[in-house]
């Protein structure tokens, strides 16, 4: 059996768990691993917008490729911390929600694997639950691997 199996990766232990997982369940199908990372820039508040304390301007080419060098590096160390050194997986780092990320993903995979903080009660619903919602939309199966930090 072959296929894609897409697996979100945001550098928590939760996410590395899944990762792992995935990567083992690849190995097992034969099938190709695709990790994304996805990060969402939020710029400043400009000076003056009512309501808002005010911010210098900034560079806001060199800020937002600041934030995607960030980003890729957060997601390089994860997956080698995850996996070694020499891994044999397909890396997206897509900016946007990382739920809707995911989602997108898996109207072309087979599977869709997600890290769960183990979160429950008041702490999910204040913080949000990305394994929620790509559980609860995803166009494929979605494994949610649980992992308490």
């Amino acid at each position: 059996m072959s296929g894609t199996i897409v697996v979100g990766v945001d550098g928590s232990a939760a996410s590395r768990e899944a990762l792992r997982w995935a990567a083992d369940e690849a190995g097992l199908r034969g099938a190709q691993l695709v990790a994304i990372h996805a990060w969402d820039y939020v710029p400043m508040t400009p000076i003056g917008d009512p309501g808002m304390v005010p911010m210098p301007a900034v560079d806001f080419p060199r800020q937002l490729e600041a934030e995607q060098e960030a980003a890729s590096a957060d997601f390089d160390a994860a997956i080698a911390d995850a996996l070694g050194a020499e891994p044999f997986v397909e890396k997206r780092l897509l900016e946007g929600d990382a739920g809707e990320v995911l989602v997108a993903a898996s109207a072309d995979a087979n599977l869709v694997v997600v890290g769960s903080h183990g979160r429950s009660g008041i702490k999910a619903a204040l913080l949000g639950s990305v394994s929620r919602h790509v559980v609860d939309r995803a166009k494929c199966p979605v494994v949610v691997v649980k992992a308490f930090e």
